[in-house]
């Protein structure tokens, strides 16, 4: 590398240079334009973050039903501009460990019932009224009101008591829970003011950058919150989010320069796309999972001898081969893997078997075509999944029905709300807070309508249980209740696989949901 790059190279990463001056200057050199880019995001990212310029994001999995209301998000697009403009008590960083962020320091009683969390001073919502601890309980309380119907419904359940102490936030639990910071780190439970209670759709948050366009569906767009605390973050002085659900289009944008970060990279382009000149493919092993659920509680499914015919009746390792091209791992029909503490690999891998599933299937009674709906924004293939699942139920005397609906509307009237479609869970840090969001029995988003006591009191028992191996005895059994009597068909775990340009830098691996977590945007920085 010739002296003239190099000084270059150093001013450009620097912020003395723009990047189109240095990719011109670079290629009059005879710097090839994808070596400079690379060597750029390297530089840049050695020089550490700088502040500037506007990240332009696109997206899968935004619909014109959204809401800026925390309580209500469902899809990956409010899941993202919830961590732009929000924050919660806790994060869980990228290693696993707890990060405080709203609370500074938390410390549970000898029994783990009683959990008391140091409210951080000096942190302000984006409409200038100082964020209190009556702030925190006021947004718990909300959250834990069956109204509420809060994606966090499930966990805030455990909660016995929400109460102050000067600066103090205080949880009382019904019965003792060893996990509870992990469970308040939920992505639906950003502090608000007064919790939410005064319009919960104001989009008034704590977080690194607040709501200047809010157009559900289409585009939303941020600045930067000048009064955020943490100077490690928000390096941007704006964020525009663009609704692109169509793949093609959206990996289009990146290509193009129109978009600078995209999620939802389907897994057979990700190799090409990786090729194209200044792109960088980020894939994360993870707790993610593409699913087709079946509700426990409606005919036909509530047969459990057709649940374990159509979960005998899938190809597993075709579909993983085939939908991820390799990028992501084999489910058996619960939805944790060997990402989470405690996980019991003995529990024997569910596999096609034709056989068995007709067995089931002419055990069970049923007769006649089954309907599964399934969209392009219920997961990256998730059309051609659910095509592939028609074709060996076909082999073993099942005729699926396959219904496509559209993508807008997918998770506020099909999911949750039709008895048997295709899915996608992003996981969650630990068994608990997976299992509290969605197979309790209370929880709000129950989306298998999976009631089972003994599961339930298996749940509270290893809450408090602080004996590893005998926490790990009860979540094995609990995996293998789902597995077996649930109505959770999980063929694969996917690899979550984002993309971005050389135009931005400082990505940083984290395997609990997609884009760092979602904090891609707030932790990432222009090399411009």
């Amino acid at each position: 590398m010739n002296d003239e790059f190099q000084y270059l190279l150093n001013r450009t990463a620097r912020g003395k240079l723009d990047r189109r001056s240095f990719m011109g200057r670079a290629a009059a050199l005879g710097v090839a334009g994808a070596t400079a880019g690379s060597l750029l995001g390297t530089a840049a990212l050695a020089q550490g973050p700088r502040r500037g310029g506007t990240l332009t994001m696109g997206m899968q999995g935004g619909e014109s039903t959204n809401s800026l209301d925390p309580a209500a998000a469902q899809s990956q697009v409010p899941f993202a501009y919830l961590k732009i403009m929000g924050e919660p008590l806790i994060n869980i960083d990228d290693n696993g460990n707890l990060e405080g962020r709203v609370a500074e320091e938390f410390e549970a009683s000898a029994d783990a019932m009683t959990w008391r969390f140091k409210i951080r001073s000096g942190i302000t919502f984006h409409n200038g009224q100082p964020l209190t601890a009556e702030d925190c309980a006021q947004t718990l309380r909300r959250h834990s009101d069956e109204d509420s119907q809060s994606g966090a419904l499930g966990i805030m359940r455990g909660i016995s008591n929400i109460s102050t102490d000067g600066d103090t936030l205080i949880l009382e639990t019904s019965t003792p829970n060893a996990d509870l910071p992990y469970l308040l780190s939920d992505y639906h439970l950003m502090m608000q003011p007064n919790g939410g209670f005064d319009d919960p759709t104001a989009g008034i948050f704590s977080g690194p950058y607040k709501i200047v366009d809010n157009e559900p569906g289409v585009r939303h767009t941020f600045e930067r919150f000048e009064e955020y605390w943490d100077s490690s973050m928000g390096h941007f002085n704006a964020i525009e989010l663009l609704v692109i659900n169509d793949a093609t289009a959206r990996n289009s944008a990146l290509q193009s320069g129109q978009v600078q970060l995209v999620n939802r990279v389907p897994p057979t382009v990700a190799g090409l796309l990786g090729r194209a000149p200044g792109i960088s493919i980020q894939t994360t092993a993870g707790r993610g999972h593409y699913v087709f659920i079946m509700h426990c509680n409606t005919a036909p499914f509530d047969n459990m001898d057709l649940r374990l015919a159509l979960k005998h009746a899938i190809n597993r390792e075709d579909m993983l081969d085939r939908i991820l091209r390799g990028y992501g791992s084999l489910g058996n029909d619960m939805p944790i893997n060997a990402s989470y503490p405690l996980f019991d690999n003995t529990i024997e891998q569910r596999t096609y078997d034709p056989d068995q599933a007709r067995f089931y299937f002419e055990r069970s009674g049923h007769s006649g075509p089954i309907d599964l709906r399934t969209a392009d924004g219920a997961f990256a293939g998730a059309v051609e999944a659910a095509q592939l699942f028609q074709e060996s139920a076909a082999a073993a005397g099942i005729e699926l029905n396959i219904i496509r609906e559209p993508n807008d509307g997918y998770w506020s009237e099909v999911w949750n709300t039709e008895p048997f479609c295709a899915s996608y869970w992003g996981g969650r840090p630990v068994q608990d807070q997976m299992y509290s969001t969605a197979y309790v029995s209370d929880a709000d988003w129950n989306d298998t309508r999976f009631f089972n006591e003994r599961f339930d009191n298996l749940l509270y028992e290893a809450r408090g249980e602080l004996d590893l191996t005998r926490r790990k005895e009860l979540y094995s059994e609990m995996g293998r209740i789902v597995r077996d009597e649930g109505g959770l068909i999980n063929p694969m775990f996917n690899d979550f696989i984002d993309a971005h340009n050389d135009q931005i830098t400082g990505w940083v691996s984290n395997p609990n949901l997609e884009l760092m977590d979602g904090l891609a945007p707030s932790k990432m920085w222009s090399t411009e």
